[in-house]
């Protein structure tokens, strides 16, 4: 028999997106100071939080361990991040924002409601496996799409690649990528890297750039 869809505040919804995001593919305890930091919130307000989750049995909470959470919080977990990244790619492909603008408007729009107009806007863009940033689209079941891929960091000199996502989305970064012709879908070959600083020399369409270790660290590539 299926689960009675539980109501949620905003708020709630943003914990169990950010507890998600913290635990990563493989379920694990998270502590509560890693919460607090990543919402910009205090540790007691966190543990109110968990607390809370935890009694509508979507996280378990257990002192100085952390928290994590269940099979049914993981699902509305993703069933946020689908919304999330589901408007972005309406917001970029259909309305025409820049890749910088969608975020704020996303973290908006994530929270409506209407499982009908989440399968019908997904069916209306064509089912997309990934966002204008790179990141994955979880399908209606909560899965993703995988794509191999490594941080410009961790490429040697001579290997070529496309970049298929970013890790780091602030719009400063994302301008920033804008200004040196850098976008998802760049083919970018390492010209060389430099020990003393970590900064690569790369070249994009046949134009030399230097970037720096903290740059090459928010890049991914899918070498080719």
């Amino acid at each position: 028999m299926p689960q009675m869809k539980i109501m949620l505040t905003r708020a709630e919804e943003n914990y169990l997106k950010t507890i998600y995001h913290l635990e990563g593919d493989k379920p694990q305890e998270v502590n509560t100071t890693a919460i607090a930091e990543a919402m910009e919130n205090k540790p007691s307000s966190v543990t109110d939080m968990v607390q809370r989750l935890s009694d509508k049995n979507l996280a378990t909470y257990k002192r100085y361990r952390g928290v994590r959470l269940t099979a049914r919080g993981r699902k509305i977990a993703t069933g946020v991040i689908r919304k999330h990244r589901l408007w972005e790619v309406f917001l970029v492909e259909k309305l025409h924002f820049e890749w910088d603008q969608v975020h704020d408007i996303a973290e908006q729009l994530e929270h409506v409601q209407s499982d009908e107009l989440v399968r019908r806007l997904d069916d209306y863009l064509g089912n997309p496996e990934f966002d204008p940033h790179g990141d994955p689209i979880p399908n209606a079941d909560g899965i993703m799409a995988r794509t191999e891929k490594k941080l410009l960091s961790d490429a040697t000199p001579e290997q070529m690649g496309v970049c298929v996502g970013v890790k780091e989305s602030s719009a400063d970064f994302l301008q920033y990528l804008d200004r040196l012709k850098i976008n998802i879908g760049t083919k970018i070959k390492v010209v060389a890297k430099e020990s003393f600083d970590d900064s690569v020399l790369i070249e994009v369409d046949g134009v030399l750039l230097s970037l720096s270790g903290k740059v090459a660290e928010n890049l991914f590539l899918k070498l080719i």
